[in-house]
């Protein structure tokens, strides 16, 4: 079955870096895309950055040009570094298969892995 687990959350200082892992099984990884988003504390989902099967990827207004989406395909691994960290990136971090509009539906929908904190505080 289709799994996906995130890992590299943590807490970290404001202007600090992370890097986000999502291992992932079950389906052909190669030809998939695949999305990172987040949820805040007392917020709705948040799409992050996606990135497609053939490397083409894009981000959010909010977070471009400090984070990048990435993918190794031989591993089967989909990747988000972080860097200039906010507190308003605190949140929960999660991966989904599938390009952003799989935030829209929600995480009843779709796959999803069960999500990493981050925690960015001075």
């Amino acid at each position: 079955q289709v799994q996906l687990v995130e890992s590299g959350g943590g807490s970290v200082q404001p202007g600090g870096s992370l890097r986000l892992s999502c291992a992932t099984s079950g389906f052909t990884f190669s030809t998939a895309a695949l999305t990172w988003a987040r949820q805040a504390p007392g917020k709705g989902l948040e799409w992050v950055a996606e990135i497609h099967s053939d490397g083409i990827t894009s981000h959010a207004d909010s977070v471009r040009g400090r984070f990048t989406i990435s993918r190794d395909n031989a591993k089967k691994m989909v990747y988000l570094q972080m860097n200039n960290l906010k507190p308003e990136g605190t949140a929960v971090y999660y991966c989904a298969l599938g390009l952003r509009v799989v935030v829209g539906r929600g995480r009843l929908s779709g796959y999803w892995g069960q999500g990493t904190q981050v925690t960015v505080s001075s």
